[in-house]
This record gives structure tokens, sequence and C-alpha cells, in this order.
């Protein structure tokens, strides 16, 4: 039984995220897949030595550069769906917005090691660090198109700071590496169908292996200063607009990039 938005909204605000079991049919998830694998095949085509070496993952799938129009209506229209859109007004009720997609696959290369990470440090030092888990986070929804290994997260971390153990792993510091397990660490297997939503800011890390494809929605309360973060490219342009069901997420976007 769907938990209502009030419970949703509870669970996110003190664990940091939720997981919902067999929230998607066969069949959407079919869909989402093959528009999915195209931007995938084409993208690992055009950066073959960077997902050779290093990548895993890959951003922008809403943009213009692999997908068709065609396609990229389908996508909009599943990230501003009905299911999708109830889960991000319960945790954005006024004006969500949305950031952009990113998709998560494992790396070629077997022994590339999963990490511990918090998404901020990839933007502030650790002061700001500690100063963004206590303002507006970003929210991630993870969709596996696969069953998948999924995620490991550590609880509440989206509004405390690291305990002396975390904060070894993540920064490597005192002989750890960001891939060490965690003792507070919490495994969240992923089946195609399943959809997770999480704190951008706590601390996470996908796990590597079985057929780990995962499409990852980004969005974010408008009182966040994230609308920088937008890629014009990534949003739906006007005559787009009148094809998807429900566009106000991605209006809303626009709204903020016209602002910003």
């Amino acid at each position: 039984m769907l938990r209502n938005s009030g419970q949703l909204k509870n669970e996110y605000d003190d664990q940091g995220y939720f997981v919902i079991r067999n929230y998607f049919s066969e069949d959407e998830i079919a869909a989402l897949r093959r528009v999915i694998l195209t931007f995938h095949e084409l993208w690992k085509e055009d950066n073959l030595q960077f997902y050779q070496e290093e990548a895993f993952n890959s951003s922008l799938i809403t943009g213009s550069q692999y997908l068709s129009c065609a396609d990229r209506i389908k996508l909009f229209n599943f990230i501003s769906s009905t299911k999708i859109m109830y889960l991000v007004n319960s945790l954005i009720p006024i004006n969500p917005a949305f950031m952009n997609t990113q998709l998560f696959f494992n790396p070629v290369r077997i022994e590339q090691k999963d990490f511990w990470h918090r998404d901020c440090q990839y933007d502030h030092d650790l002061a700001g660090q500690k100063i963004a888990i206590t303002h507006t986070q970003v929210v991630h929804l993870r969709v596996p198109l696969f069953d998948e290994l999924g995620m490991e997260l550590v609880p509440e971390t989206h509004r405390r700071w690291d305990n002396e153990e975390e904060f070894n792993v993540r920064q490597e510091e005192k002989g750890r590496v960001s891939s060490d397990d965690l003792s507070t660490g919490k495994k969240i297997p992923l089946s195609a169908g399943d959809i997770l939503v999480f704190s951008a800011d706590m601390i996470h890390r996908g796990l590597y292996g079985l057929d780990r494809l995962a499409l990852d929605i980004l969005v974010f309360d408008p009182s966040g200063d994230f609308a920088d973060y937008i890629d014009d490219d990534c949003l739906p342009d006007s005559s787009m607009l009148s094809k998807i069901t429900n566009p106000t997420l991605f209006v809303n976007s626009i709204n903020l990039k016209v602002k910003s």
C-alpha cells in the first residue's frame, strides 16, 4: 500500500530517503528502457575512451544531442508523469523545479570501486558542505531499468555531519579509502519497477554489479539557489511543451532560468 504524501515526507525528512517497491508496471519500465538504451548506446560510441577507462555515469539525458524529438517528449512525459509528480509534490509542494537527469551504470574496469560521497563535496569545501546540509537540498529520484544491487545510504546524514569513521572514509583520511565499508551504511537493493528517492547531500554510494542501469531525475525547491545548474538544452522548447501532459515541472525551471 502506497504511503500518503505526509508519510512520505516524514520518512524523507527523518531518514533522508524512501523506497517504493513495484511502483512502475513492466510496460512503463519497458517503454522507458527503450528510450534510455537509445541514449546510452549513442553516448558510449561518442565517449568511448572515457567510458572504457573511468565512466560510471552520464548526464543531460533529456538534451537534444542523442535523442530524437519524439523520444525526448516520451522522456519528459515520464519525468512529469502522475506517479513521479505525486512523489515530487509530496516533498516540494510549491513550484518544484527540474534540474537534470543522470544515468548510472557499471564501470568497464572491474577494479574500479564504488565510493562514498555527498554530492555537495564537488561544489564546496568542508565548511561549505556543513552549511549545504542545513539548507535546501536536491532530491534524486532513482528508477532502475534492470534488477541491480542498488544503493547504500547512511540514514539521517542529510541533516547531520559525518561521524569520525564516515569522515575518514569519505575524505580518505587516516589510511581509509572512499570504497571502504561503513558500519552505518544501509544497503537498498533495487529491482526494475522500484523507485528510490533520496537527498543528494546525504552520504551515499551506488553499488556496482549485475545489470546496473538506473535513471536519476534531479529536482529541487525553487528557494534553493540551483537555477544555474539547469542546462537550457535539457528543457523542452515551446513546441514540445504542448505535447507534454503536465509540463509544470519544466515551466517552473524555465521561469527560474529567466529570473536568474
